[in-house]
């Protein structure tokens, strides 16, 4: 039987992108979105911005999510426990892909009703690092009629390109390729919770 981490590595390589469900158990999903829903309760969260950390610039007709960063040195044991995961994912994905991952910033994102991130790239141009882009999300019960899917844009060998498009089921994990592949969250209709970040060359 295929593992997770195998099925990531194995669609990785052959196509850029991954797309797995239940990476994170329903226990996961439950105590990650308590603890964010906590931290969102005790003001951590701040309007996410564009740009790098040198020259961001909130601007929500462009990205109108709000995030707050998770800490490697965390004592809440649901942030302990995923980041353990993220760990184990970067040590099979090296021994597997060779992708040199040295490092991993990833924090909670909530997207209140009516908001989205416009189409981007993930790897700023004068800031190399971002390896692969990955998102966990902790929406129970999404129907399609909610909206918030992630749409991600794959270029074809003709010059066209196709749309994927990725409801943000509870439970499913999302990674891609930081620097090489175009996306957008398209605006939802509900509020849309995820553990969204990247996995670092340094």
């Amino acid at each position: 039987m295929t593992t997770p981490f195998e099925q990531l590595a194995t669609d990785l390589t052959d196509q850029g992108y991954a797309v797995y469900d239940h990476f994170l158990t329903p226990d996961q999903v439950q105590l990650l979105r308590q603890r964010l829903s906590q931290r969102y309760s005790e003001g951590d969260f701040k309007q996410a911005g564009i740009g790098s950390a040198t020259e961001q610039q909130v601007a929500q007709q462009i990205r109108g999510d709000q995030i707050v960063w998770l800490d490697d040195a965390t004592p809440d044991p649901a942030e302990q426990l995923f980041l353990e995961q993220v760990s184990a994912l970067s040590q099979y994905l090296n021994r597997r892909c060779f992708l040199g991952i040295r490092g991993r910033e990833f924090h909670f994102a909530k997207y209140p009703v009516g908001t989205f991130y416009k189409r981007h790239l993930d790897a700023f141009q004068r800031k190399k690092g971002r390896i692969l882009s990955v998102i966990c999300y902790l929406n129970e019960d999404w129907q399609p009629n909610d909206g918030g899917e992630l749409a991600i844009y794959l270029p074809q060998a003709d010059g066209s390109e196709t749309t994927l498009r990725i409801l943000p089921i509870a439970g499913r994990v999302v990674c891609f390729e930081s620097d090489k592949l175009e996306h957008e969250v398209l605006p939802t209709q509900r509020e849309r919770l995820s553990v969204t970040g990247w996995l670092l060359d340094r």
